[in-house]
């Protein structure tokens, strides 16, 4: 059995679920589990399937096709089909902080993650004895501000080498140009403290330490050319108090962004996540 995940947006309309449902019985497909959710102020329509079919690849392709033409244009649909079986291509990004990195390579020792790792790419050597440990292949390309168009330029050539199908930013302390996030649409997710706008620059934990904060958060999204601005996949959030010092502060940070980011990796991964109007839907 062929097992794959539908994920659909629409303009809102009666019989979007029955038309889908019933097409794909009739290609002899099995509709084993569905989520729908409508907006109702922008009467838009999402939806996500899984579906298992008895066929081989070139009947699937078939299906793609009468899909499109009988079902999609006739209800507007924009969608995307995927094997829910085939390991999507990850690459890891990433600067001097480890507790990301070490967080993702753990899960994905443990087939928690299900995706390959191709690659680690970073600005610094710092990171190497830890992909080495875990067997992934390392490359260090230094980004300058006189090199950066180069670097990224290796980056992107490495990326379509190993056939790489989206990038994790495990703290990389680079902000990518617009050329390079344009090349990979809601395929580059971010994790950064949820401090930002009000407590920017090098030590927000200390900023926010002094102003006296009650919540440290976390947010993961996805990359696009306005800064720090992308769709939001996850997030959360801890209560601290007075009996915290600015130690406790980060390592309560740290520990969020790990919990914050591994649930955004595997909601992309299950294809969970549909981008609609710089916002998201998110299946359980």
């Amino acid at each position: 059995m062929k097992k794959t995940t539908l994920l659909i947006n629409c303009p809102d309309k009666k019989g979007i679920i029955a038309t889908v449902t019933n097409f794909i019985l009739s290609k002899k497909g099995n509709t084993v589990y569905i989520e729908q959710h409508v907006d109702r102020e922008l009467g838009e329509f999402f939806m996500r399937l899984e579906c298992e079919f008895d066929q081989d690849e070139e009947k699937l392709t078939l299906f793609k096709e009468s899909f499109n033409e009988i079902v999609a244009k006739n209800y507007n649909i924009q969608w995307e089909m995927y094997n829910a079986e085939k390991k999507p291509k990850m690459a890891l990004f990433v600067s001097k902080y480890d507790h990301c990195l070490y967080d993702i390579l753990s899960r994905h020792a443990s087939g928690e993650l299900h995706a390959k790792i191709p690659i680690i790419i970073s600005n610094h050597n710092d990171l190497k004895p830890i992909a080495d440990n875990f067997n992934i292949p390392f490359k260090h390309i230094p980004v300058t501000k006189a090199t950066k168009a180069e670097a990224e330029a290796e980056q992107i050539a490495l990326l379509k080498e190993y056939k790489v199908g989206f990038i994790v930013l495990a703290r990389y302390m680079q902000i990518l140009s617009a050329n390079f996030v344009d090349q990979f649409p809601n395929k580059i997710i971010n994790i950064h403290h949820s401090f930002l706008p009000a407590f920017p620059g090098a030590k927000p934990y200390h900023s926010a330490y002094e102003r006296g904060v009650k919540i440290i958060g976390a947010t993961s999204h996805y990359v696009t050319s306005d800064l720090d601005e992308g769709p939001i996949i996850d997030q959360e959030v801890v209560r601290v108090s007075h009996i915290h010092n600015v130690q406790d502060f980060i390592l309560k940070g740290r520990d969020l962004e790990k919990i914050v980011l591994s649930r955004a990796i595997k909601h992309h991964i299950e294809r969970k996540v549909l981008v609609y109007n710089n916002k998201t839907v998110i299946f359980s």
